[in-house]
């Protein structure tokens, strides 16, 4: 694969020589993180070019591209070859998504899964590929670092990602991946939205309560950073966090790599920072996002204030989940949460729910929301042993129309809201069939 990034990036120079280059990238971390690594490639070779940053693509977005442009397509586009064979502009594509139909003609694209490579993340693609571009761009390798994680790779990292990290400087530590881990721990206890232990998450003094009764005190009048812990007190916090929390199923759900990187001249957490890229970009402001990556002192600032907001939109989402409508069997549940929680944190609400003791393993949990005259749908698998939700998705797609997109356990697409009884029906007769194979 590593060859064939040299050679497409030798074929993008050809191709962009006095020509405008249009780029479009994904609105999630893993996009936003691509985006800021080519924005500054871009810069850095005084090329001219445009950026839009999408929720997903659809056949608006082709609509609006210029015929003039040389189009890349960072993190995205592997699904959308029905659309882009009818334009008549040299198309790049840089994306790890499953591909399902054959690739048009006018597509030069790098995909790990045309190579059978390890997964590796669009923001990891774009380094690789920027490097191509220039030596020069290697102090990037943060930005595919921070896209990694915002895409849960960093579990099952192969030779390439390896690598990367080393280009990176990213310093990486094993202990409880809660985040971040350069704040206080009660801090860090009291806002956390991956855990919730009763009485203590949101309580200062329930926090200050809880690391008493398990013998975690004080230094010079505050708690250590969750980093700081020495080995006896993060062996206490970790069997008191598996005992009274309701969502943390085993003690190994919360042990594993910390990635730590210099950002804006200080040690931080990697989980946080894209935490705060994907806040920016699902509250609509991705090119807050795109200079927060590439460390504007004023974006940082602004992500932070719009960070506490997000936060609070999700606490707000989740508290409306008892007044939703829902369809449950078995194998599935089917949550429409309508107009009550916003398309752009729709696909947070499951993720957080698949990740929760509420469900067994293997459990589809479909969430959808209004996104204007279409519906946002997000899928995810509880655990690892489940359907491949997105062929799901792909076999109603096909007969109902609209977008599709993701992996295996975590999948969206979009549906026309005229459609959206079609779709329901269709998606229920296609969940009966399939995840009763499991």
């Amino acid at each position: 694969m590593l060859a064939s990034i040299s050679k497409v990036a030798k074929q993008f120079l050809e191709k962009t020589e006095n020509k405008k280059i249009q780029v479009i990238s994904h609105n999630d971390t893993d996009g936003i993180t691509s985006a800021s690594i080519i924005t500054r490639a871009l810069q850095r070779m005084n090329k001219e070019f445009s950026l839009r940053i999408v929720k997903q693509l659809d056949s608006e977005v082709f609509k609006e591209i210029p015929e003039d442009k040389v189009v890349l397509f960072l993190d995205l586009a592997s699904n959308s070859f029905q659309y882009i064979k009818d334009l008549k502009n040299p198309v790049f594509i840089l994306d790890h998504h499953e591909i399902i139909s054959k690739i048009p003609e006018n597509v030069i694209i790098i995909n790990p899964h045309l190579f059978h490579e390890e997964e590796i993340s669009g923001a990891g693609l774009a380094y690789l590929f920027a490097k191509e571009l220039s030596d020069e761009n290697i102090d990037l390798a943060y930005l595919a670092a921070i896209g990694m994680v915002g895409d849960m790779l960093e579990k099952n990292l192969g030779k390439i990602y390896t690598n990367i990290l080393k280009d990176s400087k990213v310093i990486i530590k094993k202990g409880l991946t809660l985040y971040p881990a350069t704040r206080p721990i009660d801090k860090v206890l009291e806002y956390s939205s991956d855990i919730y232990i009763p009485n203590v998450s949101g309580s200062a003094s329930g926090v200050n309560a809880f690391l008493r009764d398990i013998g975690i005190q004080r230094v010079n009048n505050k708690y250590k950073n969750l980093i700081e812990l020495n080995p006896e007190e993060l062996s206490k916090l970790i069997t008191a966090i598996s005992l009274q929390s309701t969502n943390i199923k085993d003690s190994s759900e919360i042990i594993g790599n910390i990635y730590l990187v210099n950002f804006f001249n200080k040690v931080e957490d990697i989980r946080q920072i894209s935490a705060m890229i994907n806040a920016c970009s699902r509250l609509g402001e991705s090119r807050t996002a795109i200079a927060f990556c590439l460390q504007n002192k004023k974006a940082k600032a602004k992500a932070e204030n719009i960070y506490a907001q997000y936060r609070q939109s999700i606490v707000n989402a989740l508290g409306s989940l008892p007044n939703l409508r829902k369809i449950e069997q078995k194998n599935y549940i089917i949550i429409h949460a309508e107009n009550k929680i916003k398309d752009t944190i729709i696909g947070t609400i499951a993720s957080i729910l698949s990740n929760s003791r509420t469900y067994e393993e293997g459990k589809a949990i479909i969430a959808m929301a209004y996104n204007e005259n279409k519906i946002k749908v997000s899928a995810r698998v509880v655990g690892k042993n489940g359907k491949n939700i997105r062929e799901i998705l792909n076999s109603v797609i096909e007969e109902v129309g609209g977008e599709v997109g993701g992996h295996k356990f975590a999948a969206g697409c979009l549906v026309e809201k005229e459609n959206e009884q079609k779709f329901l029906d269709m998606l229920q007769k296609k969940l009966e069939i399939e995840m009763v194979k499991i």
